[in-house]
């Protein structure tokens, strides 16, 4: 049973023309006929008398005639509460990040977001990179942040910033009288902490290997994700490389620029942006809030 069915039969109840409704519902009579036949198959009654002159209700159709008008009631109030939902509802903006600096990023430009575009409710999912490509190709997540040597092939890519890579380390490490380092004072620097893509982009993937040099592993803390990395370099135990994003230094930790290492691309990565003004918004305001060091 269904909305069509329920539609002709109360047209032909209120017309007792098949003619007539077919004309009121613009369609054919055939299929008027078609609906009303399947209905009484379904129900497994007649609700109709017909003769080649007349058309009336039977018993059963009289019936039933208090039962589809409230079913056509209740359809067309459910539909005018889901339009009512989609107007009223709020404009959700998945966003996804691979560590709390990329969250920290977001908090300028969800805070003009919010002023902005109070329609707009962004949603954050911290989740690891290859989890997070999955669900972009899904559609579960509209952008995440990516450096273009690991952003995904089938994705677009909008480039925020160029960040240099730096060394990081407690300001009473050995390396933080230093202004700048090379990778050759780096091999013999003591303890180092690394992690592997897609924790860390793979240019600086590469970098830290030419930074370990011949260390043995005792002088290698090998880490899981960024997070990691900050911790033992805050406490003291090692130096390491990350991407210099000057709106997620850490206070305590000393940025000393590596001086033989080029800058690495930074960027939003999205599927596309037509048919979502909201994205398109988040992009442009974005982008202004890392020229402006936001």
């Amino acid at each position: 049973m269904n909305t069509t069915q329920l539609e002709c039969f109360m047209e032909v109840a209120n017309c007792l023309n098949f003619s007539r409704a077919a004309e009121h519902l613009s369609i054919t009579q055939p299929a008027v006929s078609h609906q009303i036949n399947t209905l009484e198959n379904e129900l497994g009654v007649k609700l109709f008398h017909r003769t080649s002159k007349s058309v009336r209700l039977t018993q059963e159709g009289f019936l039933f005639t208090q039962y589809a008008g409230e079913l056509l009631k209740m359809t067309a109030i459910s539909k005018a509460r889901v339009k009512e939902y989609q107007r009223e509802a709020p404009m959700r903006l998945v966003i996804g990040c691979r560590n709390t600096m990329e969250l920290w990023l977001l908090r300028p430009v969800l805070s003009r977001l919010r002023q902005t575009r109070p329609e707009v409710l962004p949603i954050l999912r911290l989740i690891p990179f290859d989890a997070m490509e999955n669900l972009q190709e899904e559609g579960s997540i509209h952008v995440m942040f990516s450096f273009r040597d690991s952003a995904p092939q089938k994705a677009r890519y909008q480039e925020l910033l160029r960040c240099q890579i730096a060394c990081i380390c407690a300001p009473d490490h050995p390396l933080s009288e230093y202004s700048s380092v090379t990778l050759r004072q780096l091999q013999e620097a003591g303890r180092i902490a690394a992690c592997r893509p897609p924790a860390c982009p793979r240019g600086l993937f590469e970098l830290q290997g030419k930074a370990m040099g011949n260390r043995s592993t005792s002088e290698i803390l090998f880490c899981d994700n960024q997070e990691a990395i900050y911790a033992l370099t805050e406490a003291g135990y090692a130096f390491a490389l990350v991407p210099d994003l000057p709106q997620t230094r850490i206070p305590n930790l000393r940025y000393i620029p590596l001086s033989d290492a080029k800058p690495l691309s930074f960027g939003a990565v999205y599927l596309s942006d037509k048919g979502n003004p909201a994205l398109r918004y988040f992009l442009s305001q974005l982008s202004q809030s890392m020229q402006d060091g936001e």
